[in-house]
């Protein structure tokens, strides 16, 4: 299987006034993050809110994202992870179907399965699909941590399982047999360090020429990051994507807001996004 890309950015879901899923806005979306670094995009991921999306909406924003990909290069890793394991079959079925190039699985959140409960959820998955699956480690969110060796297990008994968006900082290490990309921006660094395959980003929706140059200059890589940290910080003051669509808005992205029950940023929120955007030179000061 082919490479699915280093810089991968986890791309927002734009709505319009109406909060009804603007495509055009996508579109336009898309085509800044491959002029940017980015080497393909991850659809309907936790920071595409694919939890407000209803399936139909959610499969025709990976057909869109495949059809209208910036480049033939460019890769659509398609979110498609329940935690009803007959659900989470079905959706991989339908962006497989769509014309995505890989798939992310998030474990499943909520009801806490047991390490064998895991591997059943996984092997249906994986049979369900001849694309590469990159599994979500991301227990802030689901209250289920992936061990490594575990994952190490789900890699080995599937073969299309070949990589992991690990998002819990303090199990970040080498993985055998599965590719390891950094979950969360502030460990992108020492995840190339360590040989990792690359990164699934936020913040590259904002600095991904930043984000390229730490995989294109390794050895600016730790300056690089020593300078991005404040702003990796200051996106996720409250939860994601509510920072990230205040600065893409404030950029002219005009991504619109967001879908109950997360909100817009409230006038303090806004201000401290817009300090972070200005010391780094993204928008000028008031």
């Amino acid at each position: 299987m082919g490479s699915l890309g280093t810089l991968l950015t986890a791309i927002v879901t734009p709505f319009d006034d109406d909060l009804n899923v603007n495509e055009e806005a996508f579109v336009a979306m898309l085509r800044h993050l491959a002029d940017h670094g980015s080497d393909g995009a991850v659809v309907c991921g936790s920071t595409g809110e694919a939890a407000t999306l209803d399936d139909d909406e959610h499969v025709a924003l990976v057909e869109l994202a495949a059809r209208e990909r910036p480049r033939p290069d460019f890769t659509i890793v398609a979110g498609a992870g329940s935690n009803d394991t007959r659900h989470a079959v079905h959706l991989t079925e339908r962006v497989t179907a769509a014309g995505a190039d890989g798939v992310l699985s998030v474990t499943p959140y909520y009801v806490k399965p047991t390490p064998r409960g895991l591997h059943g959820h996984y092997e249906a998955i994986a049979k369900s699909t001849d694309l590469p699956i990159l599994l979500y480690n991301i227990p802030s969110r689901t209250a289920l941590d992936i061990p490594n060796d575990l994952l190490a297990e789900l890699g080995a008994r599937n073969d299309n399982i070949v990589g992991v968006k690990q998002a819990n900082n303090e199990a970040l290490a080498p993985i055998e047999g599965i590719e390891v990309y950094a979950g969360n921006d502030d460990i992108f660094a020492a995840t190339m360090d360590m040989g990792g395959a690359g990164v699934i980003s936020v913040a590259a929706h904002l600095v991904g020429d930043e984000m390229r140059r730490m995989i294109d200059e390794p050895d600016e890589r730790a300056a690089i990051n020593d300078q991005l940290i404040d702003l990796f910080e200051a996106l996720f003051v409250v939860t994601n994507p509510i920072l990230l669509k205040a600065a893409l808005n404030l950029l002219g992205h005009e991504v619109g807001g967001l879908r109950l029950p997360l909100v817009s940023a409230d006038e303090e929120e806004t201000a401290g996004i817009r300090q972070a955007l200005e010391r780094h030179g993204l928008l000028a000061t008031a």
